[in-house]
């Protein structure tokens, strides 16, 4: 006569019997899916948010362009700072990928104020520029209040503030048309420009017109920086040949640069930041799995009266094992879904609020709940071998 085969549970049976294991101790299992769900949702919120940044900074180097290119006087070999000819701009727009060209040039004795009563010490680090007209195009600038400066204007002493500099002055939309004291004299307000991106110096700067500079500021016409637009498939050709094209006596001395490799660098220690967050995440979440298996392990003490009475009836070490692992990894779903659905809706709640668009990858959830499952199953291993070691008879005794 042949043995009796023990009966195999179903995965149908084995959820259930993890359902009912958790259910008999809901304050317990709560606080411990919570630890999952904190990690979980640490770690999802830090890429969401990183992503959905990254997603805006390319999204605003979409509108901008990235085919923007500067140029500054550098040193001589002698160390001495060096000058641009008056001629760069006209030799610049000559090369037929160059699309626009525009400057600026540094006043630096003159000091920007509210009023002439404000004491000279006090200029607040605002820098005066004399501007070309076709500034605000190259750069991808634009006027938030009043009106750029145009042909007429631009010889006159009126002056447009960078974002920044209004906000200093105490000069909102309402005040276009007011004066401030600018170069020892006084200046109108006629414009404030937006933020720009690009150029970020521009924010803290007033721009006056270049004849308005020469006539009113004994500007000498020295050209502090240069900005020309390219054609975006030419952008490393032209940078190649702007430096000998601007000074072309002296091509040594002139600084290069891709102002959105500034935006971009911001990127990348975007993402070195992001790890130091990520790691943090996988602490919180290395804490869940540790309450979780001592959620498992108190309850195995606790149980043992349960385990003999089910040994007893025929339940085998395997199905004491299954249902103690099940428990485990139910718990931890619990928690990994609920750290997901909040790291997703802190995501989305942030992104909105900063005007981001919202950019969750699909294997941060995917990978999160692999995590949450993997770090489950460790947690719940030694519980449940303990619990189906344990022979009936002392089970029972114990219980």
């Amino acid at each position: 006569m042949s043995a009796l085969q023990p009966a195999k549970l179903l995965a149908l049976d084995i959820l259930r019997l993890a359902a009912y294991g958790l259910r008999a101790r809901p304050l317990r299992v709560v606080l411990s899916a919570l630890g999952i769900a904190i990690g979980i949702a640490a770690m999802i919120s830090v890429v969401g948010i990183s992503t959905s940044s990254r997603a805006q900074l390319n999204q605003l180097l979409s509108e901008l362009g990235t085919n923007l290119l500067s140029a500054s006087p550098g040193t001589s070999l002698f160390g001495e700072a060096a000058t641009m000819p008056d001629e760069s701009i006209a030799m610049l727009g000559r090369i037929p990928e160059v699309m626009e060209v525009s400057a600026i040039g540094a006043l630096p004795d003159a000091k920007l104020y509210r009023s002439n009563r404000i004491p000279a010490s006090q200029s607040g680090g605002l820098a005066v520029y004399a501007a070309r007209l076709d500034l605000l195009e190259t750069v991808s600038a634009s006027v938030a209040a009043g009106s750029w400066l145009n042909a007429a204007t631009s010889t006159y002493p009126a002056v447009v503030l960078g974002s920044r500099a209004a906000a200093r002055l105490g000069i909102g939309r309402g005040l276009i048309g007011q004066q401030v004291w600018l170069g020892g004299r006084w200046f109108t307000v006629v414009g404030i420009l937006a933020p720009v991106s690009l150029v970020p110096m521009l924010d803290l700067s007033a721009l006056i017109g270049w004849p308005a500079g020469e006539r009113y500021l004994d500007f000498e016409g020295d050209i502090t920086t240069l900005y020309l637009r390219t054609d975006p498939d030419a952008v490393e050709t032209v940078r190649t040949l702007l430096a000998p094209t601007a000074n072309p006596e002296a091509p040594n001395e002139v600084d290069v640069s891709r102002p959105s490799d500034a935006l971009a660098a911001e990127a990348a220690a975007d993402v070195a930041f992001t790890g130091l967050l990520l790691g943090l995440g996988a602490v919180a979440l290395l804490v869940g799995g540790i309450g979780v298996a001592n959620t498992m392990v108190i309850s195995v003490l606790e149980r043992r009266a349960e385990i003999g009475l089910r040994r007893s009836q025929g339940a085998t070490r395997g199905h004491i094992r299954l249902q103690f692992f099940g428990e485990a990894l139910l718990l931890a779903l619990l928690g990994g879904g609920s750290g997901v659905l909040i790291g997703a809706l802190v995501t989305a709640g942030y992104a909105r609020v900063m005007g981001w668009p919202v950019d969750i990858p699909l294997w941060v959830p995917l990978g999160g709940m692999v995590a949450t499952l993997l770090i489950g199953g460790v947690a719940g291993l030694y519980p449940a071998i303990r619990a189906a070691r344990l022979a009936p008879t002392e089970a029972l005794s114990v219980g």
